[in-house]
């Protein structure tokens, strides 16, 4: 495996667990991985929220973590990486505001590198218009940004991810085992080396 230079967009009530476990998981196994915030520079920190599922009609939300930013949003260039992550969470719904955000995610479909999104991080996909005719799971509340953008909503497992060409995504932070293993081995694939 040769280390890939991973971007990782998040803010503020970004899902705790799908932003700290990716970001500690893809480190751990070798890859360098910044993560960002509009506005926020290397050492700010954004706070996350705890989604769980608790047999309610939605997930239920609590305050999480302090995430520690490690680069600075307005320094960043994705053409300096190999990957993006687009954690879920509440981030995603005022993220997909920012021009220069979904510009970033653009880069990343138009290079056709390997990109992973989680839960709410299809909405991020579907403001940047980059899903038209791709196979995408989500939060289920996300189907019809899904759907509305050109994209099949893949009604999958909590538990499962599911892989259309460079991009990876799957339904919530359950997925972490499917959706990373996925991604690792779409980044170990020749035509991203």
């Amino acid at each position: 495996m040769s280390a890939k230079k991973v971007l990782m967009i998040t803010g503020d009530f970004t899902e705790d667990y799908e932003t700290m476990v990716p970001f500690q998981t893809l480190g751990a196994v070798g890859h360098d991985v910044h993560a960002v915030c509009p506005d926020k520079s290397a050492g700010d920190t954004v706070a996350t929220s705890i989604h769980d599922f608790e047999g309610d009609q939605t997930y239920t939300e609590k305050r999480g973590h302090n995430f520690i930013l490690n680069a600075t949003f307005s320094d960043i260039n994705p053409a300096d990486y190999d990957a993006l992550v687009i954690p879920g969470g509440r981030a995603p719904e005022y993220l997909r505001l920012n021009p220069a955000v979904l510009d970033m995610v653009r880069h990343f479909f138009t290079e056709n590198k390997p990109v992973a999104a989680i839960c709410h991080g299809a909405q991020l996909l579907s403001a940047a218009g980059v899903l038209e005719g791709r196979t995408c799971s989500a939060y289920p509340a996300c189907a019809p940004e899904v759907t509305m953008s050109g994209g099949k909503f893949a009604d999958i497992d909590v538990a499962d991810a599911v892989t259309d060409g460079n991009l990876v995504t799957a339904p919530a932070w359950p997925a972490h085992p499917a959706w990373l293993k996925q991604f690792l081995a779409l980044l170990n694939q020749p035509a991203y080396a």
